[in-house]
């Protein structure tokens, strides 16, 4: 090889060092980015089998630490903490010589709250799994070994995961929408993204400077809220299915006709699609909001059945609606069906754009919402600092304020016990003497145990006052015969149940208070069927008074009203559709 000329820079003698540097540098940085897991656990030989398993299994997205001491553990969390780096689950062995499991999750769980949590011990120790379940809100107690990992451990971390994920807010790009704090429009469009589990942020146009760079990017004089996609296009003041229609959502069946179309995708909707599509049936669900129902707006389901630490209303609607999918379940929405029709032997659904779907069997799972509050003021307020139902999206919006629940039933005290950890005071307001006639008692338990709830018996509201939003409401004491007024800014109502029946009316028989009835509660005193009744034998249980047409869940006259019988009457109805299909 001939010498560099005179003056000229000579080569560099590993050219490719510095490429090769960066790109160990930029996969550095990539790995430092991945939430963490942190075992931990004192036998050096659990702690490299437990990493070992856990790499092979979530390495490619997920960075896998350990520590043999909750002290060194401890150190691991302080250098997460000045990173800004999130720990995604705690695997904690319970026995450690210098502290507990119980006690390293119950610090470790103060700093992260939203991490899982998992408790390894090699004994039986059913006092350790019930204080860790009451002190850190334990997920999962796993008892060593858990050979083979995919069969005892992984099936365990990849649902917690699930659930982690669901809410996990890593540096933000996606969605913002921007408006008024309490207002209608604004919580329409923040209520849609949280029921369809879209994430999004939130600027308050009053006090976020940066809502200015979100209006500046929409046309003159655009009505609020606005919500800018990442792609920097601007709604404003977007319906439902405009939103529908940019998030990607489902609004159009794939075929004319199907041998099973569920309307309504509450607990009930969700189990029959579940047992419907894994059945093979071919089954499409319709909801006319999102997925969930009302019990999809729960914060926290705490006594349904497989869940000690319980879990929320929406957790239970992402794991079902991701099952019924994967059964090959349609979901449609949001989708209003407006009618249904006889064409026997087939049923034709009408939708509020005129499309009509056929189906063999039908099954009404439309379930209530709440009755809506009989005060002057109440339909002016709506949306505006007056809400019906759990309203989880204005959590944020309550923090430090004083919080009013209307109602008596879990539905409030549920509610009661998700604001007060945001509110300064939350008052629970009963028309009756007590809650104990109409509440869990693990729910009266927790709201004495909770310092920053009352509640106000034989109380009501009879009227709501304000400017642009509610500012307050006047109390009507029973006993005292009394009334006053007081600053109110956010109340939450959870009276009463109004069935979604109207568009069946003259089709299927209801009662009086618009409850679809079914099975023997259509055979009149003397054994006499309904005159629209075309089959000689008596219908089905869940069956309504129209053959292959059932009803499941809360919209169906004397059901329980409870998600775990919601969810059990969805499968059952499955099983007397097949009936149905086979039988007549």
């Amino acid at each position: 090889m001939s010498a560099a000329p005179e003056g000229a820079a000579a080569p560099a003698t590993t050219p490719a060092a510095a490429p090769t540097t960066t790109a160990a540098g930029t996969a550095e940085r990539a790995e430092s980015r991945k939430p963490v897991i942190l075992a931990v656990d004192d036998d050096p030989q659990v702690l490299r089998a437990v990493r070992r398993d856990l790499r092979s299994a979530y390495g490619d997205r997920y960075r896998v630490l350990g520590a043999s001491s909750a002290a060194d553990a401890l150190k691991i969390l302080d250098s997460l903490d000045e990173r800004g780096h999130d720990p995604a689950l705690f695997l904690v062995d319970q026995r450690m010589p210098d502290v507990t499991g119980v006690e390293f999750l119950l610090e470790a769980v103060s700093r992260f709250p939203d991490a899982r949590r998992v408790l390894l011990t090699a004994y039986a120790e059913t006092d350790a799994a019930i204080t860790a379940i009451n002190r850190v809100r334990l997920d999962y107690y796993l008892l060593k070994p858990w050979d083979p990992p995919h069969e005892r451990l992984f099936p365990v971390l990849d649902d917690l995961l699930s659930d982690w994920l669901a809410t996990y807010r890593p540096a933000y790009d996606g969605i913002i929408v921007a408006g008024h704090l309490v207002s209608p429009g604004t919580h329409a469009v923040r209520d849609f993204f949280t029921r369809n589990g879209q994430p999004f942020r939130f600027l308050n146009v009053e006090r976020d400077p940066e809502a200015l760079t979100v209006i500046a990017a929409a046309q003159a004089d655009a009505a609020l809220p606005l919500v800018r996609f990442p792609d920097g296009s601007v709604l404003a003041a977007p319906t439902d299915t405009e939103l529908a229609q940019r998030l990607g959502l489902a609004t159009t069946a794939s075929r004319p006709h199907y041998e099973c179309v569920i309307v309504g995708a509450g607990p009930a909707g969700l189990a029959a699609g579940v047992y419907s599509a894994s059945e093979g049936l071919s089954t499409l669900m319709l909801d006319s909001r999102a997925p969930g129902g009302q019990a999809g707006t729960s914060s926290l389901i705490e006594n349904y059945l497989g869940f000690p630490s319980g879990l929320s209303g929406g957790d239970l609607t992402r794991r079902a609606t991701i099952q019924a999918s994967r059964f090959g379940a349609e979901i449609l929405h949001p989708v209003e069906v407006v009618s249904l029709t006889r064409d026997d032997p087939a049923k034709i659904l009408t939708l509020a754009d005129g499309t009509e779907i056929s189906a063999e069997t039908v099954l009404l799972a439309t379930g209530v919402s709440y009755n809506r509050l009989e005060a002057p003021g109440a339909d002016r307020f709506e949306g505006a600092g007056l809400y019906y139902g759990a309203a989880t999206t204005e959590s944020s919006a309550c923090i430090s304020q004083h919080v009013f629940i209307v109602g008596g039933a879990n539905s409030a005290g549920q509610a009661a016990v998700h604001f007060a950890k945001y509110a300064a005071r939350v008052t629970i307001l009963v028309r009756a003497a007590s809650l104990d006639a109409s509440m869990s008692r693990y729910l009266i338990d927790e709201i004495d145990r909770t310092p920053n709830i009352e509640v106000k018996v034989r109380t009501t509201v009879t009227a709501l006052h304000g400017g642009e939003h509610l500012e307050r409401i006047t109390l009507h004491d029973a006993d005292t015969g009394g009334d006053r007024e007081v600053p109110a800014r956010f109340m939450f109502t959870f009276i009463g149940a109004r069935p979604h029946t109207d568009w069946l009316a003259g089709v299927v028989e209801r009662d009086e208070y618009g409850f679809v009835l079914t099975g023997s509660d259509l055979i009149a005193n003397g054994g006499e069927l309904p005159a629209e009744w075309s089959l000689e034998r008596a219908p089905y249980p869940l069956e309504t008074s129209v053959p292959g047409v059932f009803a499941a869940g809360d919209v169906r006259a004397h059901s329980v009203k409870r998600v775990a019988s919601g969810v059990g009457e969805g499968a059952m109805a499955v099983s007397l559709i097949h009936r149905y299909r086979s039988m007549g």
